[in-house]
């Protein structure tokens, strides 16, 4: 089992909290192209004889890949590469590129999955983000893709934004839980260095919102997620039974992956690396027969630490008897020792072998898995 991601580095428009590598000139875009698939090739050994069983096109905005260019890249990972025939294949979209023209012609390739970045169904907060879309194309972006046959549809959330009230908060949750929709990832606003709302901050010209709201922004989506049977599997990801994100659930269980292009991570049980984040460099040295990346060997503290601060974001939270085989005993204990208190605070639930964040210890969960580390 392992995935692949491919990251499409260009954008249309740049939003002012995204950090992401990405380019706002669509000009190298073949040239890109023609470098993924080489990469493809270079890569090929990098999983060994491992099945891919999710991929997924990140970005930047992959949306802004037309059919023969996705087709290009189909062609190049199924020739590269051993595929599930039941492969999770996802594609991160704008709601402005999920046209019926479009979305008819993504149709036709192997993407099975949506996952759309509506961010908000609020015009103000959208136009503050400087969003590409207003709040009825995030609207129709969903039913045009729903009418076009996608039943695997998840759209993106921003909660703790500038000025945001609880009141717009809700609106946006009520709208996404009437949609149909399989999936809800609901992120808090995270200020960035170096972006648009970083320096405005800095600058004195926009306030975040008050921590206290912000908190109440995320009682108010647990509470909806469940009133709608969503499950909330992992902090920042809610979905309808058999709808989790398979792709980014490998991740917190430690699967196997390959990143493909300019930013992209890898990691193979032993070795993490991350390729360059620049798109001329990225091209130059693939047309030369070189991958420019750094990388790092994982000792075992480092994947200890790595596997608690994955598992313990989910639902299924840390598996003491995982820890013990794969690290061992000691590696067990010491999770076990720090945990104590989080239990006495009700923080952290014991569920058969497994150390699971209740609600109470999700508000501060990174303070809690930065004290279970080594």
């Amino acid at each position: 089992m392992a995935g692949i991601y491919i990251h499409i580095p260009f954008c249309k428009k740049l939003c002012h909290y995204c950090d992401f590598h990405k380019s706002l000139s669509l000009e190298d875009k073949s040239l890109m192209i023609n470098a993924l698939v080489k990469e493809m090739e270079m890569q090929n050994e990098f999983l060994g004889t491992e099945q891919v069983d999710t991929i997924y096109f990140g970005g930047g905005t992959p949306s802004v890949l037309s059919y023969e260019e996705t087709e290009i890249l189909f062609e190049g990972l199924y020739r590269n590469f051993k595929i599930s025939k039941n492969a999770e294949i996802t594609i991160e979209a704008n709601p402005d590129d999920l046209t019926v023209k479009y979305l008819a012609k993504l149709r036709k390739t192997k993407v099975n999955r949506l996952s759309i970045g509506v961010q908000s169904f609020s015009d103000r907060d959208l136009k503050l983000m400087n969003r590409r879309h207003q709040s009825k194309t995030g609207l129709k972006a969903v039913y045009n893709s729903q009418n076009t046959g996608f039943r695997n549809i998840s759209i993106d959330l921003i909660y703790g934004i500038p000025g945001m009230s609880l009141e717009t908060w809700e609106n946006n949750l009520d709208i996404a839980f009437k949609m149909d929709i399989q999936h809800i990832s609901a992120y808090h606003l995270t200020l960035e260095p170096d972006t648009v709302f970083s320096r405005r901050i800095k600058e004195g010209n926009m306030k975040m919102p008050d921590e206290e709201i912000s908190i109440e922004q995320f009682r108010i989506l647990i509470k909806k997620a469940g009133e709608n049977k969503f499950l909330h599997y992992e902090i920042s990801n809610f979905c309808l039974d058999d709808f989790f994100s398979k792709h980014n659930t490998n991740y917190w269980k430690q699967v196997k992956y390959l990143g493909l292009g300019p930013s992209a991570h890898s990691y193979n049980g032993n070795i993490r690396r991350w390729n360059v984040s620049d798109n001329k460099i990225y091209i130059d040295a693939i047309s030369k027969n070189k991958i420019p990346f750094e990388k790092e060997y994982l000792d075992n503290r480092k994947k200890y630490n790595e596997y608690i601060l994955t598992s313990l974001r989910t639902m299924w939270g840390i598996d003491l008897k995982f820890l013990e085989e794969n690290y061992s005993k000691e590696a067990m204990d010491y999770c076990l020792g720090l945990s104590k208190r989080f239990f006495d605070y009700g923080m952290i639930e014991k569920k058969e072998d497994n150390l699971v964040l209740t609600n109470q210890g999700k508000l501060i969960a990174d303070n809690i898995i930065s004290e279970l580390m080594m």
